[in-house]
């Protein structure tokens, strides 16, 4: 009994600091102030977790597809009898990292930083990935304190998607920021705000930033007081490295100075089981194509050619051989039993006699090669395995009397250069792009590619597509706000792109990932994104 007493006498022992590190494919971290670049791995690691969006993806099963959920607003509906116009509620009692409260001017101000040249906090730096993602949205304005308006140039049912892309950044951080930045004008103050901002950002999010280093690690901290008790983190620390190169992850996480990576060497698969890691991978919405340049010229503009492509390439051959099984065959964007598939009449499958009897009719054979170029990446957010996957097809396609060539690139500078097409400089002379995409929803997954308005530099049809069927279907699935007659108007477009051979259709990521067997609670969802809040480090 006095053992007892005195225990219970003395100060508790200090648990020690858990700490999640991960190995990402990027090759610098994510851009910081709000809006990150990197692709969709800058929004899953220095966006969903810093920060919170409107409306935002449920990522707590590995069965069901992701779906759209409340976020920063509860509620939102469009006008009945003005279908540009959207009310959103916002959700009460949240604040910022800074102390500041979230509400209507805080959602107004992080639209214009965006959208409206002549705002103080205005950042062209942050418009490419943002604007471009929310394309129709004009404006927003303060109802009251709650609630907000905002406004599109055209009806458009897909809003509530996209703006789980716009990040709310905190206007009084950024203000104090901009108060005490020196600059000649305007305009470099606010370029000084946002330099600062990214060193010491505040967002909504469940993480906070502690620590960053450019190029090196970015360290995050759980947010106490995030306003979804129930997302609260459960590590004390996560810490982003950039480790753009396979073996080099693979490496690290078996030595011990990471216990995460992302996308692990295939060929290190067995090792990486036998030593006790955890290998999680799941089908996710997300494409690896090659998109066509339709450009006046482009070799692509044959739609034999454009299937001849698509007959020539042994998925099950890439799967079971280079990656080991990590990939699942693409034969358009959507497979089978998805509602947005539809019925498309051209079956991409391998067929090497019959993509060789279509460029034979477009006039190639074994003594006239057809050359085409193709932009990729050495690494990136989502890449796979470009270098030696564009190996494989260059092998696969020279079968079909193909000269393919490669223009390898950084990963941010080709993600950059598919904001710009296929006409700028930046394409180097390529007449097709190896830039992975996001297919979560109709305007990711579809719009941004095939519609002629979506040609840069509003968003990413970088090759120039301008086929008048695919705008009048997705003027329908825009138009249409029953969900289940927008689903149809989907598919029938879907069904287009497939038939028309718009994509060199390759391959489904399944999103690899390896871990430590300390690593408890984390859920592989059937998305691009992952919630890293339930994850726990066991001793």
């Amino acid at each position: 009994m006095l053992a007892l007493a005195i225990a219970a006498g003395m100060p508790a022992i200090a648990r020690a600091e858990t700490v999640l590190r991960i190995g990402m494919t990027a090759a610098d971290i994510p851009r910081t102030l709000g809006q990150p670049d990197q692709g969709f791995e800058g929004n899953r690691f220095t966006g969903l977790t810093m920060y919170d969006a409107l409306t935002m993806w449920d990522l707590s099963s590995s069965d069901k597809a992701s779906a759209m959920i409340p976020g920063l607003a509860t509620e939102w509906k469009v006008d009945d009898s003005d279908k540009t116009k959207w009310v959103f509620k916002l959700r009460p009692g949240v604040a910022f990292h800074d102390g500041s409260p979230f509400n209507a001017d805080a959602v107004v101000w992080n639209v214009d930083k965006v959208l409206k040249q002549a705002a103080p906090q205005y950042d062209a730096s942050q418009v490419g990935v943002t604007a471009s993602r929310m394309p129709t949205l004009v404006s927003a304005r303060k109802i009251d304190d709650m609630t907000v308006e905002l406004t599109t140039k055209e009806p458009d049912s897909f809003l509530p998607i996209n703006l789980t892309n716009l990040f709310m950044a905190s206007p009084t951080k950024w203000q104090q920021f901009y108060d005490k930045a020196e600059g000649a004008d305007a305009k470099a103050k606010s370029q000084a705000a946002w330099a600062a901002f990214a060193k010491d950002a505040s967002g909504t999010g469940p993480w906070k930033m502690s620590s960053f280093t450019p190029r090196e690690r970015l360290e995050l901290v759980k947010n106490e007081n995030y306003w979804d008790k129930a997302r609260v983190p459960k590590v004390d620390k996560m810490v982003l490295l950039p480790m753009p190169e396979a073996n080099a992850r693979t490496a690290a996480l078996l030595s011990g100075q990471v216990n995460w990576i992302e996308a692990p060497a295939p060929d290190a698969l067995p090792e990486i089981k036998q030593r006790g890691f955890t290998l999680y991978s799941n089908e996710e919405p997300h494409v690896w194509p090659w998109q066509f340049s339709r450009v006046e010229g482009s070799p692509w503009n044959d739609i034999r050619v454009r299937k001849a492509a698509n007959l020539c390439i042994d998925r099950e051959g890439l799967r079971d051989g280079l990656l080991a099984g990590l990939m699942v065959p693409a034969t358009g964007t959507f497979e089978p039993g998805h509602p947005w598939r539809g019925n498309p009449t051209f079956q991409i499958k391998y067929d090497k006699p019959a993509a060789q009897k279509l460029m034979q009719e477009a006039g190639f054979g074994p003594n006239k090669k057809l050359t085409v170029k193709i932009q990729t990446s050495a690494s990136g957010s989502g890449q796979m395995l470009p270098l030696p996957m564009n190996e494989y097809l260059q092998q696969a396609l020279a079968e079909c009397y193909f000269d393919v060539q490669l223009d390898v690139i950084e990963w941010n500078t080709l993600f950059t250069n598919w904001r710009r097409g296929a006409k700028d400089p930046s394409a180097n002379g390529s007449n097709a792009t190896n830039v992975t995409y996001a297919a979560m929803d109709p305007f990711f997954a579809l719009v941004r590619f095939l519609q002629s308005g979506m040609a840069p530099p509003v968003s990413n049809n970088w090759g120039f597509n301008n086929n008048p069927k695919f705008d009048e279907l997705v003027k329908k699935a825009r138009q249409t706000f029953d969900p289940a007659a927008r689903d149809a108007a989907l598919a029938e477009l879907h069904a287009a792109s497939v038939d028309d051979a718009a994509f060199l259709y390759v391959a489904h990521d399944v999103a690899p990932r390896a871990m430590s067997p300390k690593i408890k609670g984390f859920v592989q969802p059937k998305s691009w994104f992952v919630d890293f809040s339930p994850v726990s480090i066991v001793p």
